[in-house]
């Protein structure tokens, strides 16, 4: 017989959902959890997750769905369970705090609070029993009872000092610098400390566990760009090969988990989330404009390909992840053992798959296998068997295909099916970029498909909303909601050229500054000027597992700044490079997309304008060809001679050349003559 619903049973979030049959009597955040607590004198006991977190599952099954450890919760505290992924500002503040107090963080984030809010105690998994080192759950649970009841004074200095500390850090450091905005100085001293960090065996930076560094990565390119060194290529590639070719990729169904438990990126962590692809597919994209290397275009087209396939809404939102778990263990669903692979493929094909890519008796994973190439890629193999690689690389294509297929028919992870405005903004930007370089029409489709569903979905006149699931558009926008998917508005325009794309983004970006930018000490808060403040007020540029809002939100404003010649918005721009030098100072590597964004607000920026008919096809030559050189610091205009919109600024005056399509390379109000063949703009931008 089913357990009786919690109050969860009426939440969106998959997540809170997983819950609703617990015996714990769960509040969603809101009044109701904090009056209660109030009225009954009760400490709250805050539990943060997101539905593909291995260990939250854990957790559940052990303390959660226990009787006896919700009778104990029930008795004493008031229980919110609240989804991270719903609520990063929450997430943001408590985990701060649980840091502050353990030096340490993850999920599930557990976290005691007085009944006004304030953090005393915190960390994140508890097992259901006490060992040596580690304190059960219930023990944990009865001596903050204990304290609650008989120690209140020493909870509420804690809490006080906790509180503080957060009030000190929210503004994210602002102000107060040396002056002048984040620039190449401050990029050469990222450069520096990414290199002293470097694994040069492994790749990344720092050890293990090992998150993809896709920002320090896609600024390093940049860098190189930039100096024509050779030190932040090496980094770039050494990191994306190692990546490519582990186990953290998938190499049967694309798309990457979302980190590597060792140093070689081997062993994944097997949830896959959708801003990890699409984070990592714009760094795959560029690099393989720099190098040529054919490694970097698979990857990227396939984790394009993975998200379509596995994580597309019928209706054009992207869902957020899938679950590292199924059938109750990790990882099952992407592990494999010889004898599968054989009654699959046959004897031979098998035998080369299993040796090419890792699949041994005993396993790499808990007597399983992590399909891999760390061993050499198929070229590799190709050369110790004496084959061709070509007809390798088809054999083994195609067993790939037939284990994808197979694979299909296994019990499949769960699937967190919400719709988060600001990481389906992130897909469109991969979409488009990938769109770009290699020209597939069905990244374009995907990338439109995801916008337009944001704008008709999560929009709320110039706002957005946070989340979407089975109909129903929830939660104020977040400053990441608002540059991320303004973002991907002005990289899916350069793609199809659309202007309504570059409208909707420029009042995104207005919105931003109306609500979100911070008019006394510069910069931008995570949460609206009408958005719950809890405890503090946010303001932070540094990079975590996503960009700063803040770098994208600057980048979005510089690149709308040329693209409309608006100067209100380049100024926006400005303020927010000055504001956030201090923070930079401190650690500029921590800052990779805002320096990022100070690069696309600075003088190099170039303005390529393009006017042909949209059917033709030198006008789809010389728009390819812009795409398809590595130049960051550019954006990129087309208009059609017999259009009746309006131009943008630097396109009005411009037409073709003898009714042949023309391309211009502008640079602070100065442009190139026209060119009409592809080369010649080739050179163009070579030279820029």
């Amino acid at each position: 017989m089913a357990s009786p619903r919690n109050r969860l049973a009426g939440e969106t979030s998959p997540y809170l959902l997983q819950h609703a049959r617990n015996p714990v009597d769960w509040y969603p955040w809101g009044d109701e959890a904090f009056e209660a607590a109030r009225r009954e004198d009760r400490p709250i006991f805050l539990s943060i997750g997101y539905a593909a977190c291995h260990w939250c599952h854990v957790m559940e099954r052990e303390s959660f769905e226990d009787p006896a450890i919700a009778a104990i919760l029930n008795r004493n505290f008031v229980a919110i369970k609240v989804d991270r992924e719903e609520r990063p500002d929450l997430d943001e503040i408590y985990m701060s705090a649980v840091q502050l107090m353990t030096r340490h963080g993850g999920w599930p984030l557990s976290v005691f609070l007085t009944p006004d809010g304030r953090p005393f105690l915190g960390g994140t998994y508890f097992p259901p029993e006490t060992t040596p080192g580690r304190i059960g759950f219930p023990d944990l649970l009865e001596r903050v009872r204990t304290a609650w009841s008989e120690r209140r004074g020493d909870i509420e200095r804690a809490a006080g000092e906790v509180l503080e500390h957060l009030r000190t850090v929210a503004d994210g450091g602002t102000g107060g610098g040396s002056g002048g905005p984040v620039g190449r100085t401050d990029a050469a001293a990222a450069a520096y400390q990414l290199s002293e960090r470097f694994d040069v065996e492994h790749g990344g930076f720092g050890p293990a566990p090992k998150f993809p560094p896709d920002q320090a990565l896609a600024f390093l390119l940049r860098e190189h760009a930039a100096g024509g060194e050779a030190m932040p290529l090496r980094m770039v590639e050494t990191t994306l090969d190692a990546m490519a070719l582990g186990g953290m990729y998938d190499h049967v169904g694309g798309g990457f988990a979302r980190y590597s438990v060792d140093e070689r990126w081997l062993v994944p962590h097997f949830e896959k989330m959708l801003y990890n692809q699409a984070l990592l597919v714009p760094v795959y994209v560029d690099a393989h404009l720099v190098t040529g290397k054919p490694l970097y275009r698979r990857v990227a087209l396939e984790t394009l390909d993975f998200v379509r396939r596995e994580l597309r809404d019928p209706t054009g939102g992207l869902w957020s992840s899938l679950d590292a778990d199924s059938e109750g263990e990790e990882g099952r669903f992407y592990l494999w053992t010889p004898e599968e692979v054989r009654d699959l493929l046959g004897r031979e094909d098998a035998e080369a798959f299993c040796r090419i890519y890792d699949v041994t008796p005993g396993g790499n994973f808990e007597g399983r296998s992590i399909p891999n190439l760390l061993g050499g890629d198929v070229g590799t193999h190709a050369a110790e068997l004496g084959v061709p690689a070509d007809a390798l690389e088809a054999r083994m294509a195609s067993a790939r295909a037939r284990l994808l297929e197979a694979r299909a028919r296994r019990t499949r992870p769960a699937t967190d099916d919400k719709v988060l405005t600001a990481w389906n903004g992130l897909m469109v930007t991969a979409f488009s970029r990938g769109a770009q370089a290699f020209g597939r029409p069905e990244d374009v489709g995907s990338a439109r498909a995801a916008a337009d569903f944001a704008l008709a979905h999560q929009t709320r006149h110039d706002r957005l909303l946070a989340s979407y699931r089975d109909g129903v558009s929830r939660l104020n926008g977040y400053l990441d909601d608002h540059a991320f998917l303004a973002r991907g508005l002005v990289d899916l325009y350069e793609t199809c050229f659309e202007r309504r794309y570059l409208d909707r983004a420029a009042a995104l970006a207005r919105a931003m500054l109306r609500h979100f930018e911070d008019g006394e000490r510069g910069g931008f808060w995570f949460t609206s000027d009408d958005h719950e403040t809890v405890l503090a007020r946010v303001k932070s540029a540094h990079d975590g597992a996503l960009p700063a809002g803040a770098g994208v939100a600057v980048e979005v404003l510089a690149r709308l700044g040329a693209l409309l010649d608006d100067d209100a918005l380049r100024s926006g721009a400005r303020r927010a490079l000055e504001a956030y030098r201090p923070s930079v100072e401190r650690m500029a590597s921590a800052h990779a997309s805002l320096l990022i964004a100070a690069a696309a607000a600075g003088p190099d920026l170039r303005e390529v304008a393009i006017v042909g008919r949209p059917s033709d096809p030198r006008t789809a030559a010389l728009i390819a060809r812009a795409h398809r050189r590595f130049l960051p610091q550019r954006v990129i205009a087309m208009a059609d001679p017999d259009g009746t919109g309006e131009r943008l600024p630097w396109l009005r005056g411009k037409s073709t050349v003898g009714g042949v399509p023309a391309a211009w390379v502008c640079r602070e109000y100065a442009c190139s003559a026209p060119v009409t063949d592809p080369d010649d703009l080739d050179r163009l931008l070579r030279g820029a």
